[in-house]
């Protein structure tokens, strides 16, 4: 877990763990990230749908 969320985030898991301001970028991170993958997939979806 600590190599996955180090590559992915550029932070280990304790500091993340221990620091709310790190946690609320990384969410925000995350969060921006699922939302434009929604939004590839919906894109994909109309251009395989017309």
């Amino acid at each position: 877990m600590e190599k996955a969320m180090r590559g992915a985030h550029g932070v280990g898991y304790e500091v993340y763990s221990q620091k709310h301001g790190v946690r609320m970028e990384v969410e925000e991170k995350r969060q921006k990230e699922y939302v434009e993958s929604q939004r590839m997939v919906a894109d994909l979806e109309r251009k395989v749908h017309s």
